[in-house]
Formats: C-alpha cells, structure tokens, sequence
C-alpha cells in the first residue's frame, strides 16, 4: 500500500495565495485554468475568496481547474475525480501508485484567526480505478465537467476515481506545518522516516524533533508503507478527521 501527499490548490504561484479557512472550513480554491474548463469560481461558490486570495488577479467569472473534483452521492457516498498527466502522472506510474493506494491532499492555507499561512491536508480518496482519458469513453465524467475529460492534457493523462471526502473542519491534527511555520517545515508522523517519501532522499530536510523540510516545488510524493501497521492507523485518524462532522 502506498499513500500520495499530492499537493494541490492555490498558492504564491498558482493562484497568488493561500486559501480560506471560513467559518472553521478549509476552502482549497482550484488553481486557474486553461482552456479545458467549464467551471468558474463563482459556479463553486468560491469567486469571493478566488477573488480576494489572488489580491484581485482572479475574478469570480473567471474558469478554474476543477480538480480533484468531489462528488456527493446518495446512494455511493462521496466520490473523487482527480486527474493527472505528464511528469506528475509518470512519477506515480514509476512508483507502481494503483488501486488500494490512497492519495492524500493538502494545500497552503491561511489561519483563519491569524492569517498564519501554512500546509494543511484537506482531503483524500482511495483509489478504486484508474481511466486511461486518450482510450475510454467518458460520459459520465464529462458530464460532471472534469477538466481532463473535457480536453486530454497528453498522452499519460488518467483519471483516478474512488471513495474521498473533503474535511469540514481544519483541526490541528490535519495540518502539516510546525507552529510558527514555515509553511514548508512540517511536524511529520514518526513512522515517516528519511528513504520513505519520493523526493525527499536529501538528508539535510529531515531534521530533528520529527520535523521536516518538504521540497517548494512538485505535486505528487509517495510513500510506501508496504504492511506497516502505524502509517495505517496514522491514515486512518486522517480519514476520520476529514469525515467527522
């Protein structure tokens, strides 16, 4: 089993800032989008805080990436849509991320009392399928208005889809970054340990007291954590943090 930290929403260069916290809820705003949309800001309730969090740049009419998209049903539960395409894409098929695997989201966010900008997870969803965009019909997913389905983004473009939740509270226990920040230096698990998490080998980011240095740039970081009891129930009070209500 492997966990993806995969990094999304806005930021200082997507987007121009960190997103909302409202009202208790983390808000993660999509990143602006190119041509393959249909979805604007305001059409997700977000042109606002799109608006105020790009400091003007981003207006509420303006199209947004969609993506991860979660989706409500009544009769399955909350579903995910998360599409991802060339190097990102052929990271996750080098480190053999499929089926059973649980990708993990999380983003820059601001303090809603403070305004403490920081790394939070947001979200997650456990992969039950994988679609090849450039080799299966799509209806259903262009139906919902998925970017990816829209408009392929390459030749490895794929979407992943399973169970997944949004979190409607911003508990300290989803957030990644120490106290005081930065917001790259995160308080990791104790089972997360140098060697386990792609993109970090460098020995200088994993520092004492359990913290950790995470690279500026890049969206997916897996981790394998093979049978390893203690990352799964760190994953587990994750989920149960995102589902509580």
């Amino acid at each position: 089993m492997q966990i993806v930290f995969s990094r999304k929403g806005f930021d200082s260069a997507a987007g121009g800032g960190p997103s909302p916290i409202v009202g208790g809820r983390p808000l993660s705003l999509p990143i602006p989008a190119g041509a393959a949309s249909r979805t604007s800001y305001d059409a997700l309730g977000l042109g606002e805080h799109a608006q105020r969090a790009s400091h003007g740049r981003i207006a509420g009419g303006d199209m947004c990436h969609h993506d991860p998209m979660f989706l409500e049903d009544k009769d399955r539960g909350g579903t995910c849509l998360f599409g991802q395409c060339g190097a990102a894409q052929t990271h996750l098929v080098n480190r053999g991320v499929g089926v059973g695997d649980v990708f993990v989201f999380f983003g820059l966010f601001r303090e809603e009392a403070s305004g403490e900008p920081h790394h939070r997870i947001f979200g997650f969803m456990e992969v039950a399928d994988i679609v090849d965009v450039r080799a299966a019909a799509l209806p259903e997913l262009v139906a919902v208005g998925h970017p990816h389905a829209l408009a392929p983004h390459g030749n490895n473009d794929v979407v992943y889809r399973g169970p997944g939740a949004t979190a409607r509270t911003a508990p300290n226990s989803l957030r990644l970054t120490v106290a005081g920040g930065p917001p790259s230096l995160w308080q990791r698990p104790s089972w997360l340990q140098r060697g386990g998490l792609s993109y970090h080998d460098r020995a200088d980011r994993w520092l004492p007291g359990k913290r950790l240095r995470s690279v500026a740039r890049g969206q997916e970081f897996v981790a394998d954590i093979c049978k390893r009891q203690a990352p799964r129930d760190w994953l587990a009070s994750v989920i149960a943090a995102i589902t509580a209500s």
